[in-house]
């Protein structure tokens, strides 16, 4: 049986330029966006005569868009405009908190990656110590929020901080093990 590919449906306005890359030698407008799911970066090009504004929330699925016109292609962390770059944090923040339930039950479903290491041990500032103690706390009763798990695990960051932190790492490359991202490879893109 074959995987369906993972698509997103709404995506983040990281970056928009109404007369494209200063590089290019083609002056359309493009705009650059953070997907809702699986935040994948992606690079599109509005519909003729439309704006968009940052941090605006857009329909990129596969029926009839409001304001992309194409998608061109996935890019990766390096090819982000810096006003991209400057907002991403921020936009990851802002879309995990506000799908606060579907992070927080990553807190209560992660398993073990192998017999060394702990899927949540790949969260920054979660080691040994706090596994056990995000395991014990589940164990007794599932978390219901983030501040749930900030209470009933001390000295823990901010879980939705440490969830932006580990995003932000994927996004960059180069990490082993992807928990929340598809990690991304120069040769797809078209």
């Amino acid at each position: 049986m074959q995987q369906e590919e993972r698509r997103e449906e709404y995506a983040y306005v990281l970056d928009f330029m109404h007369t494209g890359k200063s590089f290019s030698n083609r002056s359309e407008p493009i705009a650059q966006l953070i997907g809702e799911e699986w935040f994948t970066l992606l690079e599109v090009t509005p519909k003729p005569g439309v704006s968009m504004s940052l941090g605006e929330r857009v329909y990129i699925g596969k029926e009839e868009r409001e304001k992309v016109s194409l998608i061109k292609a996935r890019v990766g962390y390096d090819d982000l405009t810096q006003t991209a770059k400057n907002g991403l944090e921020k936009m990851i923040s802002t879309i995990v908190k506000a799908n606060e339930k579907r992070f927080v039950d990553v807190f209560n479903t992660a398993g073990p990656l192998n017999i060394r290491q702990h899927s949540l041990e790949l969260l920054p500032g979660v080691g040994k110590k706090h596994l056990e103690a995000i395991i014990k706390a589940r164990n007794e009763k599932k978390f219901e929020s983030f501040a749930d798990i900030n209470k009933r695990v001390s000295l823990l960051q901010e879980p939705s901080k440490l969830i932006t932190e580990r995003v932000m790492m994927e996004l960059r490359g180069s990490e082993r093990f992807y928990m929340f991202t598809k990690p991304y490879s120069k040769r797809e893109r078209r």
